[in-house]
């Protein structure tokens, strides 16, 4: 009787469990391809809609993978928009269904947009292993045209998290590989970035023009456009070419305004290369209305948005809640008769065991997030500090890493105090363009700022210098 009941059971938990791949002609694919044409073209209410209609589908068929990725679109989006906290429930949300899914390349879906996620909160050793998580995943898929897309975007990451580790050679790699599988031009503009950092700039020139002449083709105003012109704005400035520098920031500026419904912290970056154009070519008026606007656009809270963003989402959480509840009424029956001829003391054993076992899970789970919370915070602060510019930047900076100060101090005792902060922020891992950008100075002079603490720290020129930091503790 009681092997009937267990294989009862096993029957109709199968039944309520379908094969996720059976879906991705018609639930998978048209959901992201649609989700990515609303994303790159900034149009966060009918993103929003598209997911609610997709979720409640899901629900209706029983499909748990593709509420997953309804999840996953939504912490995207939040995570554009600088809204971390809603879009880490929604990345939590997902988590949790994709722990029992049989599809690696959901997961793979799931662990590249959750390494970006990290990478924003600069976890980039955390980025860096949820990137390899991904390709780990997606290596196991079968061939597809989602799995396509999905690779594209985990080369592009791979190749900057690479970056970022002072592997140039690895990152052009995986660039290149991306660049085949591309058809947007995107891959195209960031090898342009990574050569012209390479002191390479004809070849990086080449580059920027095939990536704009592929979205010429494309003709479209988004996310990419907005990129592409940008970027293209940097190098003619770069040529002393300001006559077009200024033509492609203002179209930037212009796809800017269709798409910051989604891409809202792009704004300020176009701001700073106008303010950066202009005190160029000496209109001083146009490059303080610039600063003015950079400024604002940097400090800009964005309430009223966020506020929409967080009933939204509070809306789309509070349903999911809802479904599982009905779904939970639905199931019990099945739990019923499925159970109903185990003994008490069976099924009394079975519990705690289990209850055990995911006590300890979530014990583990809890002190892992609270080690890393507990060091990360005091870390995102004095990082946050620094990109508004903070006065007491340094101060903070000095309780974090109690003693580092002095050392640089013991090596050469007549650093000056912008010195100090500039040598604060290369410990903190900040790249020469975002020094540039969160002390509004130009590119160069961060350059010159780095020869100029070579020599009074007396680092040799075949040392990186971000080793040589990291390296006084």
């Amino acid at each position: 009787m009681i092997r009937a009941l267990l294989f009862m059971f096993l029957l109709l938990f199968i039944s309520c469990s379908p094969d996720s791949s059976k879906y991705e002609k018609s639930f998978d694919i048209p959901l992201m391809k649609q989700n990515e044409e609303f994303r790159l073209a900034g149009e966060y209410d009918s993103l929003v809609n598209l997911n609610k209609k997709y979720y409640k589908k899901a629900q209706e068929i029983g499909y748990e993978d593709g509420k997953a990725l309804c999840y996953i679109n939504l912490a995207r989006v939040n995570m554009s928009l600088e809204n971390y906290r809603k879009s880490n429930i929604l990345f939590n949300s997902a988590k949790e269904i994709l722990k029992d899914s049989d599809n690696p390349l959901h997961k793979a879906m799931f662990y590249n947009i959750y390494s970006r996620f990290n990478a924003e909160l600069r976890r980039v050793d955390k980025a860096f292993e949820y990137n390899n998580e991904a390709l780990s995943n997606i290596e196991k898929s079968k061939k597809s045209e989602l799995k396509k897309t999905v690779l594209y975007y985990i080369y592009l990451q791979q190749g900057d998290y690479y970056i970022q580790k002072k592997k140039p050679k690895e990152a052009l790699e995986y660039f290149h590989k991306a660049r085949m599988l591309d058809n947007t031009g995107i891959a195209d503009c960031v090898i342009s970035d990574y050569v012209y950092n390479h002191k390479n700039k004809d070849s990086a020139y080449k580059y920027i023009t095939r990536a704009y002449h592929t979205m010429s083709m494309n003709k479209k105003d988004d996310a990419i456009a907005l990129n592409i012109h940008t970027v293209m704005g940097e190098y003619y400035v770069a040529y002393g070419e300001y006559d077009k520098a200024e033509k492609e920031f203002l179209k930037a500026l212009e796809i800017d305004k269709k798409t910051r419904r989604i891409f809202a912290q792009y704004t300020k970056y176009i701001y700073n290369d106008l303010r950066s154009l202009y005190a160029s070519t000496g209109d001083q008026e146009k490059a303080y209305f610039y600063l003015k606007a950079y400024t604002e656009a940097k400090n800009k809270t964005n309430t009223a948005l966020l506020a929409s963003i967080n009933h939204d989402m509070k809306s789309f959480i509070s349903e999911d809640k809802n479904d599982t509840e009905n779904h939970r009424s639905k199931m019990q029956w099945v739990v019923f008769l499925s159970f109903a001829g185990l003994s008490l003391l069976a099924m009394y054993a079975w519990r705690i065991i289990n209850t055990l076992r995911k006590r300890k899970a979530d014990l583990k789970s809890e002190a892992e997030n609270l080690k890393i919370r507990i060091n990360d915070n005091r870390q995102e602060e004095i990082m946050e500090m620094a990109k508004r510019n903070d006065p007491e930047f340094l101060s903070c900076f000095k309780e974090v890493y109690p003693g580092y100060i002095d050392q640089l101090l013991a090596i050469n005792p007549n650093l000056e105090n912008s010195e100090l902060i500039f040598c604060a922020m290369l410990k903190l891992h900040f790249s020469s363009k975002e020094i540039a950008n969160y002390t509004l100075v130009q590119h160069r002079t961060i350059q010159q700022k780095k020869y100029r603490i070579r020599k009074k720290m007396n680092i040799p020129t075949e040392t990186d210098i971000y080793v040589f930091f990291d390296n006084i503790k």
